[in-house]
């Protein structure tokens, strides 16, 4: 798999090792002049959407009659238009296990990750990218990693505008994403956002468990090299299941889907 920018991950981490996503980390490195640059959710939007461009050049996109690509459209092709956001929405096919979604309402789903998501699980994926979208979350991280791109310092930056990158920036700011990790709070408040998308659709809240149930198993998997240490700065998969099962519990919705496995083969449904 090529390098790839990564925006905000349902996982909080990708399972190669060279990729983290930190919000507060990445706010920090903005220099004291640089923060004086008027950066705004347009820019943000404006400049996610040239990383996508990028990413999609620079990975192996399911094309349209791809199965995972016809799978995705199922499900997700009726929240094209979700709460006031136009989202657009790709398969990657490449190993790592992961989903994220970016300012510009792009969503991206990794095909190993859906070889092991049920419908429902990955409906929770998606609607927790779509929080992120929606919290506007990427806006700080962008603006640090459009800096770095870009070289600017207290001098440079003073004009307060955001300049055009050319090609090579643009690929120079995708890999300063991969610098960081996003904050738990930010994680949190898209989970609550996924479970909300899902009730209020009508799908079955159990999903976002057992997908969380899921993601504990794999950072405890021994095949997983590194894995269990990138989600020690992210929220804990088995907390957050069990926060998911404690609301529906609540609501009325909870049903035991008793253990929660891994699957030994890839799932189409």
């Amino acid at each position: 798999m090529k390098k790839i920018i990564v925006c905000l991950t349902i996982l909080g981490a990708m399972s190669s090792m060279n990729a983290q996503f930190n919000l507060g980390k990445a706010a920090g490195v903005v220099t004291k002049g640089a923060k004086a640059l008027t950066f705004t959710n347009e820019d943000a939007i404006k400049l996610s959407k040239e990383s996508v461009d990028w990413m999609d050049k620079n990975n192996p996109v399911a094309g349209p009659k791809d199965p995972y690509t016809v799978r995705l459209n199922k499900l997700f092709g009726k929240h094209k238009t979700q709460d006031g956001l136009n989202l657009n929405y790709k398969v990657y096919k490449v190993k790592d296990i992961n989903a994220f979604a970016c300012a510009d309402g792009s969503v991206r789903v990794f095909s190993s990750l859906m070889d092991i998501m049920t419908d429902n699980e990955l409906l929770a994926v998606i609607g927790h990218e779509i929080g992120h979208v929606k919290n506007q979350d990427t806006k700080d991280a962008m603006k640090s990693a459009y800096l770095k791109a870009a070289a600017l310092d207290a001098a440079s930056s003073a004009s307060g505008t955001v300049a055009t990158l050319n090609d090579s920036q643009i690929g120079k700011m995708a890999n300063a994403f991969l610098d960081a990790s996003h904050s738990k709070k930010q994680e949190s408040e898209a989970d609550t956002y996924s479970y909300d998308f899902m009730k209020a659709n009508k799908y079955d809240v159990v999903g976002a468990y057992s997908a969380f149930k899921k993601l504990a198993l794999l950072s405890e998997g021994s095949a997983q090299s590194g894995f269990e240490k990138m989600f020690n700065s992210h929220p804990d998969s088995e907390k957050r299941a069990q926060a998911i099962k404690k609301r529906a519990e609540k609501d009325g919705l909870w049903k035991d889907p008793g253990t929660v496995a891994l699957p030994t083969t890839k799932l189409t449904k």
